[in-house]
């Protein structure tokens, strides 16, 4: 079980506890078919079932759980096909969104996002899997908000939340997770050089990763 995080201000108990399973599901450390039970859960987050309870239902929404009469929530499987068409859709929005960033991408901004990178790297390296992927959708989010387009932040958001990276866990025991948070520098140094197509290839090939090494697959050569 996930080590729950600290809570941050305007976080109620419900969301911290939704987003602290989420992560864990989203990234295999709680397995499709695990069995989960609100007792337990609110003894291990020290809260009330109450908030538990509401995070779950959140999660049922979502397709991540599905109740079990008498015994709790399972965590849900996703498939292939859904995986892929999921990725298909952020090939079309995320990389043309920072082929355009590239060219006015603010100079004065690059610091700040270089920071949310070595977030990510930090994350990678200390084997944390839920700073890892918050840190991820902050850096990734907040490029794409650069746009001004309230509407494909939005849209990105959710398709990122519905894509599950159950290969994560196993990444922890190579290389492939360090060589995937390194990418997010190489997409800054692109986007600083003005470099549209790069950046545009780079976050083609990151997204790649989740139908690839983040579910604990090869990775497939381009064009396949």
């Amino acid at each position: 079980m996930p080590s729950i995080q600290r809570l941050e201000p305007g976080q109620s108990l419900r969301a911290r506890v939704e987003r602290t399973l989420a992560t864990a599901i989203i990234s295999g450390e709680l397995a499709p078919g695990t069995l989960l039970t609100v007792p337990t859960l609110a003894e291990r987050f020290a809260v009330s079932a109450t908030p538990v309870r509401e995070a779950m239902l959140d999660l049922e929404k979502r397709g991540f759980v599905e109740p079990v009469r008498n015994k709790g929530f399972r965590v849900t499987a996703v498939s292939d096909d859904l995986l892929q068409d999921i990725v298909e859709i952020r090939l079309l929005l995320e990389p043309d969104a920072m082929a355009r960033l590239a060219p006015v991408f603010p100079a004065g901004r690059l610091e700040e996002f270089r920071a949310q990178a070595d977030a990510i790297v930090k994350g990678a390296r200390a084997g944390d899997l839920t700073a890892y992927l918050l840190a991820d959708q902050k850096f990734h989010l907040d490029l794409t908000a650069l746009l001004g387009n309230a509407v494909l932040v939005e849209t990105i958001a959710e398709l990122r939340a519905r894509t599950r990276l159950v290969g994560l866990v196993s990444l922890l025991e190579t290389s492939m997770l360090d060589v995937s948070a390194a990418e997010h520098h190489e997409l800054l140094d692109f986007l600083a050089a003005g470099d549209a197509a790069a950046a545009e290839d780079l976050m083609r090939q990151h997204i790649r990763h989740a139908v690839g090494w983040w579910a604990g697959k090869p990775e497939a050569a381009e064009g396949e």
